[in-house]
């Protein structure tokens, strides 16, 4: 049986380190039976992002709109539309929307 998230019905939560976003999971982390990764929902106002800092686990951003700014220890990297890339675990980064535009992006990450 295939375990079905509605965007509709999706909640939004506090993504600790985060401003001017909303984020909202949509497959794991309680919300669905998944149990080897989570899949997330996130929307970045302009100006917002997330603070430098480092999580365990590696992610990957799939970036649906607009483009967002990555910054690790190499430099900046524009992620835009329809782009997507892999932070391996442990890797510092921040994140910020530098546009005049919302961001809408994919985080899919194991748990």
């Amino acid at each position: 049986m295939i375990d079905v998230t509605r965007f509709d019905d999706a909640k939004a939560y506090d993504a600790k380190g985060h401003f001017g976003m909303t984020a909202m999971r949509l497959q794991g982390q309680g919300v669905t039976g998944l149990e080897d990764y989570w899949v997330g929902f996130s929307t970045f106002l302009p100006g917002g992002g997330a603070d430098k800092a480092a999580a365990p686990t590696g992610k990957v951003y799939v970036v649906l709109e607009g483009e967002i700014t990555v910054t690790t220890a190499e430099g900046d990297t524009v992620i835009g539309k329809y782009d997507s890339c892999y932070i391996p675990p442990n890797t510092e980064r921040s994140i910020i929307n530098a546009t005049n535009h919302a961001v809408q992006m994919l985080v899919i990450s194991p748990n």
